[in-house]
């Protein structure tokens, strides 16, 4: 190769550059999952656009990724007019737990408790707030 004979030390400064670079790419990977990762911790409800942003965010600059470490750690009330909050709340631990990789079952169990919610909404709508139809008051 080139004139040179290559030796023992030689391959093993290719495999100890190799294994920097692989050692660079797992610290990367970590690093720019570590915003997603305490997202779904927190129970964040947009946990899966701060997951997006700390991978997009890290390689080309750091700022997105420091916005998606603030992100992640940011209280985040939710105000939707679609939900309700308890139905809210049930569809924030389903994409929570499909991010997390938690089997199916568990998905039924989510939507069991979301029949509450609907349960909820109707006696809502007929003018009852749900503890009075528990105390079994008008």
């Amino acid at each position: 190769m080139l004139g040179f004979d290559l030796d023992l030390w030689d391959y093993l400064t290719f495999l100890t550059l190799m294994l920097c670079v692989v050692a660079l790419g797992i610290i990367w990977l970590f690093l720019a999952g570590l915003p997603g990762r305490i997202a779904i911790a927190r129970k964040h409800p947009e946990a899966e656009a701060v997951k997006y942003l700390g991978y997009a965010g890290l390689l080309p600059t750091v700022y997105p990724w420091m916005q998606a470490l603030i992100w992640a750690f940011k209280p985040t009330d939710i105000v939707d007019i679609r939900r309700f909050p308890r139905e809210e709340a049930i569809e924030t631990d389903k994409e929570i737990a499909r991010l997390r990789g938690l089997p199916s079952t568990m998905h039924a169990a989510v939507a069991e408790s979301s029949a509450e919610a609907v349960a909820d909404k109707q006696t809502l709508r007929a003018g009852k707030t749900p503890s009075a139809v528990e105390e079994g008051k008008p």
